[in-house]
């Protein structure tokens, strides 16, 4: 990846948002994504400790790091969310990746990271529902119908050709026609007229929501149903009920990462597999039909790096990308 030149040559690729929505597909992220989880796994790839700290701007800070040292792979991610930046007509997630020259700590690329953080974090709940939720899964519940909540649908239909039936819970409580009409091809969608029930219903549940607390009763989770989770990425978020952990078998992206930021915070002593591991083949997993499943996503600085290094990569190839003067 890393081209040597001259101090006085050397120059900065820059990928902002139109660029990199060019430059991706969903194939080429969830292959990059998957071979991110195998990587952690086989321990080729390095998390390092994650930041994620409040602002007193009312947002929250992130930075998401790591290397592969065998690929000279190395960079982060600088992210967050910013809730006030919806009145200002923007995004409230914030995210930027930099990949950076291992051997000499020059900065290689600099890309803007909200579809980057948005389509990875899709692929690798797109992993998790091929591999822990049941195969002949026909009907979802969805919290969520912001950004991250349709690329989580868009991944779970492409990837559980099973599903006929969603119904969704916004966060108003009332019906979204844009996202319906999003979806509309695809499946059956509808909004939820009770949480609960919609719970009670479905073979997969997926919650995309700020994590501001429990989503629906513990009582409502059947026997069978697999959950993925998203929103839980920061101290004292959460979105499933006390006592679902205990119920269910647990797996995370990462062990140190979940009982820090994601929901296994609220239960840090539950036993848990890496989906990693089930990818790499270093764990077995067989699933009985009325097993409780959750993967708990927190999200790896891996997945950024190794879609990054793609687009990289991708511009390369294309020229797409504007590069810069960057002497030393």
């Amino acid at each position: 990846m890393t081209t040597f030149t001259a101090p006085a040559d050397a120059r900065l690729l820059l990928l902002d948002k139109t660029q990199v929505d060019a430059l991706l597909s969903p194939d080429e992220v969830l292959q990059a994504v998957q071979e991110a989880f195998v990587l952690h796994s086989e321990r080729e790839g390095r998390v390092f400790p994650v930041v994620r700290e409040p602002l007193s701007t009312g947002g929250v800070f992130g930075i998401k790091s790591g290397d592969v040292q065998a690929q000279g792979l190395l960079g982060f991610k600088a992210a967050g969310f910013w809730p006030a930046n919806r009145q200002r007509g923007g995004e409230p997630h914030q995210a930027t990746i930099m990949l950076i020259d291992p051997a000499t700590g020059r900065p290689l690329c600099v890309i803007d990271g909200n579809t980057v953080t948005t389509v990875r974090t899709g692929a690798a709940g797109g992993l998790g529902l091929q591999r822990l939720a049941r195969a002949d899964s026909t009907r979802l519940c969805l919290f969520g119908t912001g950004v991250q909540a349709r690329i989580q649908l868009d991944f779970a239909l492409r990837l559980v050709p099973s599903l006929r039936e969603v119904l969704y819970v916004s966060s108003n409580g009332l019906r979204n026609p844009a996202f319906e009409a999003h979806f509309a091809s695809r499946c059956d969608i509808a909004p939820a007229t009770d949480r609960n029930t919609a719970v009670t219903r479905s073979d997969i549940v997926i919650t995309a929501t700020p994590g501001g607390g429990a989503l629906f009763d513990l009582d409502a989770v059947q026997p069978g149903t697999h959950l993925n989770c998203v929103g839980a990425d920061t101290r004292g978020k959460r979105e499933l009920p006390e006592g679902l952990l205990q119920r269910a078998r647990l797996v995370v992206d990462d062990r140190t990462q979940a009982r820090q930021i994601g929901e296994t915070q609220w239960a840090p002593d539950t036993a848990c597999i890496e989906l990693g591991d089930l990818l790499s083949g270093r764990e077995s997993f067989e699933r009985a039909r009325e097993d409780i499943t959750v993967f708990d996503m927190t999200g790896l600085a891996l997945q950024d790096l190794t879609v990054a290094r793609l687009l990289h990569a991708r511009a390369a190839e294309t020229g797409i990308g504007t590069r810069i003067a960057w002497p030393w």
